[in-house]
């Protein structure tokens, strides 16, 4: 997993699609580098759910500013993504994600241990984050394909 190789949860989970986002590891890593800890360990939106969003809004995001419906059927898939996440987690914020551990703020991470591994939920999150995210991209490609169909 790549959390435990040291990624953060971000990058753990963005970088997890990078066979079909195109993105070269190093690319996707820098990409999402900002956002673990909750956005540089200020442990606002999980780091795990920020790798998941990017991931759909990479894939399935919408590109013109003026098409309102593209923007309004992106937010509902965001939406979507946060409620089945709530739904197992409790919330999307780091640090109630975090209740009863050491999120001492400032910017240095804390040294990756087995005790690190043991206290956190973050493996468990990050694994989370990408299945719902491959979930909610099948259910597109299977949107995709029966909207294709119809046109036909």
């Amino acid at each position: 997993m790549l959390f435990r190789e040291g990624y953060n949860c971000a990058q753990a989970v963005f970088c997890a699609f990078d066979d079909l986002t195109g993105f070269d590891r190093e690319t996707s890593a820098r990409l999402s580098s900002s956002f673990g800890g909750g956005m540089g360990r200020l442990r606002e939106a999980c780091g795990a759910v920020s790798g998941a969003l990017m991931t759909l809004g990479i894939l399935l995001g919408y590109t013109d500013p003026k098409d309102r419906r593209a923007k309004a059927d992106h937010y509902r898939l965001v939406q979507e993504f946060a409620a089945r996440f709530r739904d197992r987690n409790g919330s999307i914020v780091c640090r109630e994600l975090l209740a009863g551990v050491d999120t001492s703020p400032g910017p240095e991470p804390q040294e990756r241990s087995d005790e690190f591994y043991q206290k956190r939920p973050c493996a468990r999150l990050v694994r989370q984050a990408a299945e719902i995210a491959a979930e909610m991209l099948e259910e597109a490609g299977a949107s995709a394909a029966a909207e294709r169909e119809n046109t036909k």
